[in-house]
């Protein structure tokens, strides 16, 4: 896994990107209760803003870590969104992104980068 400055993970799976916030992101925004998934077939641009999450504390956008098109999202948080805190980087993935090439996750911090971060 890679990790945003925004506490969002990346993993590659076959020729796809999935898209997932980190438990240290799930912790901060405490009992999720609503997932707003974007629409498949979306073209992304890094920065967008593609799903709304609302916790008990506050709303918050998860943005596109990088340029491509979602082709699959994760249906489960619409019906579950606390799944959210209970596997944030398991099964509480949010999207999949069909890039041009697989390896721009290079450019993103690997865990250790990313415990300092948040240390």
């Amino acid at each position: 896994m890679k990790y945003t400055e925004d506490h969002e993970w990346l993993r590659i799976e076959d020729d796809l990107i999935v898209v997932g916030i980190t438990e240290h992101a799930a912790t901060q925004l405490g009992d999720i209760v609503f997932v707003e998934l974007p629409e498949i077939e979306t073209q992304t641009a890094k920065g967008d803003e593609v799903v709304v999450i609302e916790s008990v504390k506050a709303a918050s956008d998860i943005l596109a870590p990088i340029d491509g098109e979602i082709v699959e999202v994760n249906e489960a948080l619409t019906d579950n969104p606390a799944l959210v805190n209970e596997d944030p980087t398991g099964e509480a993935w949010f999207f999949k992104l069909k890039v041009d090439d697989t390896s721009v996750v290079n450019d993103f911090m690997d865990e250790d980068e990313y415990k300092a971060l948040i240390d």
